[in-house]
Parts: C-alpha cells; structure tokens; sequence
C-alpha cells in the first residue's frame, strides 16, 4: 500500500511541477516594481489555476498519509532480535555481544611494557 501511495505521490509531483511551470509569469518578481492592486489585477484564476490549488491539495494528502502510515505502520525490527540461535540473556560470567563473537584468546601483553616492532630476545642468551 506504502509503494503504490509513494508512485501516486511523485506523479502528483511531476504533474504539479509542470502546472506551474505551465503558468504565465505574473513580472515583477517578489511584487517588486508593480504599481497596481495585486488581487485586482489577478481576476478569478482560471483553469491552470484551479488544476495547481487541486495538486496542492492532493500533494498534501498524500504526504500527510505517508507520513502517518510511516509513524504508525510496522515497527523497526531489533537487528539483534533476527539472529538466529542467540540467547537474549548474557551468560554466568556477565559477558556481552563482544564476548559471543569469539576471536583470537592470545592475552594482552603485560602493563608497563610497550610492543616495538623488534622481536624479544630472552635475556639469558
């Protein structure tokens, strides 16, 4: 319902994109440099009027309909909730996800000594 309400929605788009580009310039960007009555001087409207007032109204449905069905349609799915065979509760040990994911168990080099990249010797030889 969401896919065809979105294809409806970019037609209105383009049908409201072209309406008004259809339109006859009205001059004088912003009002600027006209010395006549703006709602005098426009009259009634006609028909391209009328189609672009019936697009607007149309373009601010459909996107008020997709966002309410984007807020109240199905929820985002947890990504942790989609694997499968994995426990939701942490193990004895009060591990987490890092812990589950396995990896090399070599152990950190002791505190206080800096690797170089200079293979260790041992001091009795």
């Amino acid at each position: 319902m969401q896919t065809i309400l979105i294809v409806i929605h970019l037609m209105i788009v383009i049908a409201l994109v072209t309406v008004v580009l259809m339109q006859r310039s009205e001059g004088g960007g912003l009002g600027i440099g006209g010395g006549s009555n703006f709602a005098a001087a426009r009259g009634s409207g006609n028909l391209l009027t009328k189609v672009t007032a019936g697009l607007a109204v149309a373009f601010f449905a459909t996107s008020l309909s997709l966002s309410l069905m984007a807020r109240y349609g199905a929820q985002p799915v947890d990504i942790f909730d989609r694997m499968p065979g994995q426990e939701q509760t942490l193990p004895e040990g009060g591990g987490g996800v890092l812990d589950q994911l396995g990896g090399d168990d070599t152990p950190a080099p002791p505190s206080g000594t800096e690797p170089t990249g200079q293979p260790q010797v041992p001091s009795g030889q």
